[in-house]
């Protein structure tokens, strides 16, 4: 008896990897646009992305609420003028069901391999739950997914708890133990006021200290909420006057770091309010240009820091010796739990390690020598692959999701592009890729990042910054207002008569 052909893989137009801001904003405009065929893959449980996955004491954003949502999507019910992540993941939720993308999510889907398939001109998909094909993939699966956790000689032995801040136990009760948080970035300067009172001692790992602001915080009240329902303009007013007072710092990041300098005589008179001790100070002020790093936002977190149970090492964590964690300088403190706020694999994504090229090549592999793409949203020798939240995108000055709705501003003109001339796949020319990079990296030496005096997690190992926009988030707009075809190679759509038979498709479970 011969044998049967297997059954063809499912076929969407459009796989979206990941259900987070960049996820969620490109599947509402593509059902504005009335476009149905896709799915958006969710190795997790629900939507949310990173918002759904910090869930540690404390867990907030540094962007005012009004400017980290969606421009098409305004949430006039936000509680505070900068949202905690209850608040946010609650808003991703919202904007999932009132633009009607539940039916596209595959929850519990996991993106184990992709590959563009040259003969068939479509992407073949293999998830933890199964495969697929498409004509386009589009990865926004972000830089703040997966957490980094250092190799220290010994962790594997400690006997107490251990976790990222990303994945944080809230099973495990740290009150009455002795908690060290390894880290003071974005994530430690909220963990550490919001466990510190509950534990019994509390040491700090410090390797750099950061430059750190007052948070202008407040509730916003009954009245205002009501008004921003009723008359949406005034809420949309509230929003551009918050974007436009961050987006006027972009020249002291970009052009003029020395214009920080007013900037740090106010972190300076924060630290002195708040720490009398001149040691601690000494400790806690930094030795690099404000904006080189991170500039933090906090009122409680240099409080806590000079509490009775509060011990800051001004040194990294090195090695781990039973219960007994010892510093880089040699200093030694007993612990019972170790929160690692270390941040995540960004220069790095293991998402490119998943997505290959016809000849099988890695995405990682193509960036061995530092990420890089055209307009930070294609890749040269991946045909229909598209990026949200790509190299060079991110922001040190104001909210991401401005950056978001550009890349899908763009991703939905490549579409029309693909749908109305005929062309089956969209390839960003080499030369085009490496003089945008090229310009990138030129504009980058001028940046505080490069000039700051810091090693940050913006760099990749060989010190160039792939993470950040070297400029406004309107020139990054200007450029990815709509595709330019000359910077592309293009296939033309085959004909069905070219293409091998196979199986209707079927729709995606």
């Amino acid at each position: 008896m011969g044998s049967t052909a297997a059954p063809a893989a499912p076929h969407v137009r459009i796989a979206i990897i990941g259900s987070g801001f960049g996820g969620i904003g490109l599947g509402v405009r593509l059902r504005q646009a009335g476009q149905t065929d896709f799915v958006i893959l969710e190795r997790a449980g629900d939507v949310g992305g990173t918002w759904r996955d910090n869930t540690y004491p404390g867990c907030a954003c540094d962007v005012p609420s009004h400017l980290y949502s969606f421009s098409f999507a305004p949430n006039p019910h936000w509680p505070r003028s900068f949202s905690g992540q209850p608040h946010i993941r609650a808003y991703l939720e919202d904007v999932t069901d009132r633009f009607g993308l539940r039916p596209h999510i595959r929850t519990g889907h996991e993106v184990l391999q992709a590959r563009w398939d040259a003969h068939r001109l479509r992407w073949t998909v293999h998830t933890s739950g199964t495969t697929l094909t498409c004509d386009v993939l589009v990865s926004a699966a972000g830089a703040l997914a997966d957490p980094t956790i250092p190799d220290l000689p010994g962790l594997d032995g400690f006997p107490g708890e251990v976790f990222h801040s990303s994945r944080w136990n809230h099973d495990y009760d740290l009150t009455g133990q002795r908690v060290a948080v390894v880290g003071t970035g974005a994530s430690a300067i909220q963990i550490i006021p919001a466990i510190q009172p509950a534990v019994e001692r509390l040491v700090v790992f410090q390797r750099t200290p950061a430059w750190v602001m007052p948070r202008a915080d407040r509730a916003i009240t009954g009245l205002e909420r009501w008004l921003f329902r009723t008359v949406p303009a005034v809420q949309k007013l509230a929003r551009a006057g918050v974007y436009l007072t961050r987006e006027s710092t972009v020249g002291a990041f970009v052009r003029h770091p020395a214009l920080l300098r007013a900037a740090t005589v106010v972190a300076r008179a924060h630290l002195r309010r708040a720490v009398r001790d001149p040691d601690l100070r000494a400790k806690l002020t930094p030795d690099y240009v404000m904006g080189c790093k991170r500039i933090l936002l906090s009122n409680d977190y240099y409080p806590a820091l000079t509490r009775p149970n509060v011990d800051v090492v001004a040194s990294g964590l090195a090695e781990v010796r039973g219960t007994t964690l010892v510093a880089s300088d040699g200093t030694r403190r007993d612990a019972d739990a170790i929160v690692f706020a270390t941040g995540f694999h960004v220069t790095d994504l293991p998402i490119a390690t998943r997505i290959h090229d016809a000849a099988g090549r890695s995405l990682a592999d193509a960036w061995k020598d530092g990420m890089s793409a055209l307009r930070g949203t294609t890749v040269a020798g991946f045909p229909n692959l598209f990026l949200i939240v790509g190299p060079n995108t991110g922001l040190g000055h104001t909210s991401m999701i401005y950056m978001i709705e550009s890349q899908v501003n763009y991703i939905m003109d490549a579409l029309r592009h693909l749908d109305s001339a005929r062309i089956a796949a969209l390839e960003p020319r080499r030369e085009a890729q490496d003089a945008w990079n090229d310009r990138v990296q030129a504009r980058m030496r001028r940046t505080v990042w490069a000039l700051g005096g810091c090693a940050s997690w913006y760099l990749d190992s060989r010190g160039r910054n792939t993470t950040l926009w070297p400029g406004s988030t309107l020139s990054f707009r200007s450029a990815t207002r709509r595709i330019d075809l000359t910077e592309y190679t293009t296939v033309p759509a085959r004909t069905p008569d070219s293409l091998p038979a196979t199986t209707a498709p079927e729709a995606v479970r």
